[in-house]
């Protein structure tokens, strides 16, 4: 079932989501040789905790150990922080992550450049990212599912990238996933029609080489089946009356 947003509802998403805007405005910083994952959400989690109110919205969550989830080259979603896993000069870092505040949810997520990375990398970031763009451009009341997911999936096959199928963007709100589920491939003129109120978390996930993932034996870690280093970009996206309202940016 679709649960629709009144106007207040959405400004306290907009609420929570400002709180993660303001951490990955932060984060990059943080994000260097030598610096471990864990380190990274242990910053992120005191950093949440700072604002009144708010709460990591992934700590406990389906029995996740931690605030963040940090995704490291060929990871492509759901990495478990760890003291053991400093970063090194020409990865690629996906951070993952949530706010719970007043009782509604925002999720966005950003992957970053650890030092300097590899042009075809550096691509892959600026790529995944325009896709972001593109997509939610398409959330608009009227416009349908398969119009979000053809405009990402567009900026893939130009590419040449794998978009993962088995993971997809969800609705947003008092619950961290909700209906509808989100593709980031499609057809356009296909699929749910979108109306107004609709919260969506919209996330293409772009590998450089190969679509297929498979999940490690921690049973979260999500990786290409190839090895090769994968991107993702989140926002949380209120359908509106003017069009799409980015909450997390």
């Amino acid at each position: 079932m679709i649960h629709l947003k009144t106007a207040a509802e959405i400004d306290t998403i907009a609420q929570a989501g400002a709180i993660l805007a303001a951490l990955y405005r932060e984060i990059p910083g943080e994000i260097r040789p030598g610096v471990t994952t864990a380190d990274l959400d242990r910053w992120a989690e005191a950093f949440i905790r700072s604002h009144p109110g708010a709460i990591p919205a992934f700590k406990g969550l389906y029995g996740f150990p931690a605030t963040l989830c940090v995704s490291v080259n060929h990871e492509v979603v759901h990495g478990i922080p760890s003291t053991r896993r400093p970063l090194k000069e020409g990865d690629v870092l996906s951070v993952d992550c949530g706010v719970k505040l007043e009782g509604f949810y925002a999720d966005a997520a950003i992957t970053c450049p650890v030092g300097a990375i590899a042009p075809e990398a550096q691509g892959l970031l600026d790529r995944t990212q325009e896709a972001l763009a593109r997509g939610i451009a398409e959330a608009r009341p009227g416009h349908r599912l398969g119009d979000v997911g053809a405009a990402i999936q567009e900026v893939a096959d130009e590419a040449g990238y794998g978009v993962v199928r088995e993971l997809v963007g969800h609705g947003v709100g008092r619950q961290p996933h909700e209906e509808p589920q989100v593709p980031n491939f499609g057809k356009r003129g296909k699929g749910l029609k979108l109306v107004e109120g609709m919260v969506l978390a919209i996330e293409p996930m772009f590998n450089l080489g190969t679509a297929n993932v498979r999940t490690l034996p921690d049973r979260w870690t999500v990786v290409t089946a190839d090895r090769k280093v994968s991107a993702h970009f989140e926002h949380t996206v209120a359908v509106t009356a003017d069009g799409p309202r980015i909450l997390t940016g």
